[in-house]
């Protein structure tokens, strides 16, 4: 049994086109309806639009990513729940909506306010290529600098505290723009773009909020919900915190193991699952991947497989699939096991490739360049087929208990 290989699309104006994908060798698109807002319901009109639209370039969707959680679920108890009502009514008709079409693997994410971060869009690896990189001290400087929060000074520790004073006063106007808007200004997929005055607004919305009060949204949220998906047949795929730990004052609840673990228990209906991330877990060296895989297989309906390399001081940037820390042929053996005892086939996705060779002279989506990940893509399908033909020639190799 081998993984389903899809491709993230942006829809129509994604400058990755389907017919690209396809010739990738990928067989799946992973997309949204990024055109309708936060809150509102996915017609069917508009999901048979789009499913008609991928399937004429002859591939199949069946992975949403995402369908957004919006920011009043998510902060209920600090907002006196107004409209919470009404946006759990929402989520769940675009669900039914989802089904009757046939889409039953739903990501979403419960990260406060950003979606996935990162500081650098262009950082330049030894062979040329550019890659998406965090660094803890740059997003130090933009908080106590840029955004200038309150009370950021008690997020960092005092030698980090000055060293992003002296990178700040270093820096001129067009590099402090840049690190900016590369923060906020909105990742491709990310639910909303800021501006620094907007974006403080939307922190004040989380006040009082820790990770406790974050955590006890997430489960009524998915108390709300996974009854009817799991009437449907839908799975809910939960998208680990990219980067895994605190930002700008905002809790992150789906950091660790422990992190998931705890929202299966808490919330045990078949329709609560997980999107196994590698780079986002991995950016944590105290989360042991292929070990996640072993032990929250039955709950993971969704792969994204690319590898970060840390760095000293809380900074990673994207790793060649094969390279970094994240041990790839021991994680895709885990998920060759996997898929081997359940008998099913999980959709994975490459992520986050490098921009390279012909793409380094267009402007692609950052982290979504076309040849990066179709280069990561085909050295997945090598690694996964070359872990089966082992498996199987061990298999057939080993005495039977009759010989034995």
């Amino acid at each position: 049994m081998m993984m389903t290989e899809t491709m993230r699309w942006f829809g129509p104006s994604d400058p990755v086109r389907l017919r690209d994908i396809r010739q990738a060798g990928a067989t799946g698109i992973v997309t949204a309806l990024h055109e309708i807002p936060n809150g509102d319901i996915w017609s069917t009109d508009a999901i048979v639009a789009r499913k008609t639209e991928i399937e004429a370039a002859g591939l199949d969707w069946t992975v949403v990513e995402s369908l957004p959680v919006h920011e009043g679920i998510k902060t209920r108890s600090a907002t006196g729940n107004p409209g919470w009502d009404a946006l759990i009514d929402h989520y769940r008709q675009s669900l039914r909506n989802l089904a009757a079409c046939g889409i039953r693997t739903v990501t979403y994410n419960f990260m406060p306010v950003l979606d996935w971060t990162r500081t650098d869009l262009a950082w330049t690896m030894p062979d040329g290529a550019l890659a998406l990189r965090f660094e803890l001290e740059a997003a130090a400087v933009y908080d106590l600098h840029i955004l200038r929060r309150a009370g950021a000074e008690a997020s960092y520790d005092p030698d980090l505290i000055d060293r992003a004073a002296r990178r700040f006063h270093a820096m001129g106007e067009h590099e402090r723009h840049r690190l900016e808007r590369t923060i906020i200004a909105g990742l491709p997929g990310s639910e909303e773009a800021f501006t620094s005055e907007q974006f403080r607004q939307a922190l004040a919305e989380y006040d009082g909020i820790d990770p406790e009060t974050l955590r006890a949204n997430h489960v009524a949220f998915l108390e709300a919900v996974c009854p009817l998906a799991d009437e449907l047949g839908i799975q809910l795929v939960v998208h680990p915190d990219d980067p895994p730990f605190a930002l700008f004052g905002l809790p992150r609840v789906v950091s660790t193991e422990a992190d998931v673990a705890s929202l299966f228990r808490r919330v045990p209906n078949r329709s609560n699952g997980l999107c196994f991330c590698a780079g986002s877990f991995g950016a944590r060296g105290d989360n042991d991947l292929a070990g996640m895989i072993d032990r929250l297989g039955d709950r993971i309906g969704f792969l994204h497989l690319r590898s970060v390399q840390r760095e000293p001081g809380g900074a990673f940037h994207e790793a060649p699939h094969l390279e970094g820390n994240a041990d790839m042929v021991g994680l895709v053996a885990a998920i060759h096991d996997l898929q081997t005892r359940e008998g099913r086939s999980i959709p994975m996705r490459p992520d986050h490739g490098h921009q390279m060779l012909d793409d380094l002279s267009k402007t692609p989506l950052p982290g979504y360049s076309l040849i990066g990940r179709m280069r990561g893509l085909a050295e997945l399908r090598g690694l996964e087929r070359g872990i089966a033909h082992a498996t199987a020639a061990r298999a057939s190799a080993a005495p039977s208990p009759v010989e034995a």
